[in-house]
Parts: structure tokens; sequence; C-alpha cells
């Protein structure tokens, strides 16, 4: 699981709970709630720099989500997380152990890692 995002401003490791994004040729700054992945030219911003933002002179600030809620986990995150428990706690269908001693099994000489060397039973 990924880690906390945190706040961009300078000495503030508070987590970010909104993304800051400038709309340069509209002169528009943009305060939305956090993006689903950090990018270079946005910046996540903590629940009091978020709310003290201010704007240069001329500036306009849109912003989209006035109440700023910390980011946890969602309904869809945790159904797939209970999804995935319950895949690597099903148990694993064993082999048919005919399957090994019939002619057109490949053999398994080797094994790296996950991977496994098989040998054509044709040769």
């Amino acid at each position: 699981m990924a880690g906390v995002r945190r706040c961009s401003k300078t000495a503030c490791g508070r987590p970010a709970v909104a993304t800051l994004t400038y709309v340069y040729s509209d002169s528009t700054a943009v305060l939305g709630p956090l993006a689903t992945y950090a990018e270079p030219h946005c910046y996540d911003l903590c629940a009091d720099h978020a709310d003290r933002l201010t704007a240069p002179r001329g500036w306009e600030v849109v912003r989209l989500a006035p109440e700023h809620e910390t980011a946890g986990p969602s309904h869809d995150d945790l159904v797939a997380l209970a999804d995935a428990v319950r895949e690597a706690a099903r148990p694993r269908p064993e082999a048919d152990p005919a399957v090994g001693r019939g002619e057109s099994a490949a053999l398994e000489v080797g094994r790296r890692g996950h991977l496994r060397v098989l040998r054509d039973p044709a040769r």
C-alpha cells in the first residue's frame, strides 16, 4: 500500500487533503479534492494551507471542494483488499497425479525463483 501523500509546502509534514493546479492561460488557481495520482505540475496541500490559499493579484481562486477530508480507504479499496485475502486463502487445486506420469507431460528440470525450466518429453 502506498504511503500517505504530504503537503507540498516547505517544512509541512501534514497529510495532503487537496490538490492545487494553476491554469496560467486563465490566471486561475484551482483547488480541488486530492488527486488520484501525484502530478509534477500540481501541488498537494494540507487542510490548513488549502484554507489559507491566496492567489496573486488579478488571479481567481476556484475551490471545487469547500470541505477537506483526510483521504482514507474507500469502500472499493476495502472490497478489493477483502477479495485479495480471500483469493490468497483459497486452497490451490492439487495437480492431477496421472499427468506427471504420462508421456505428454513436460518434466521440471530446474527452478530459479518463480520460473521453472521444463524439458520437452518428445526430445
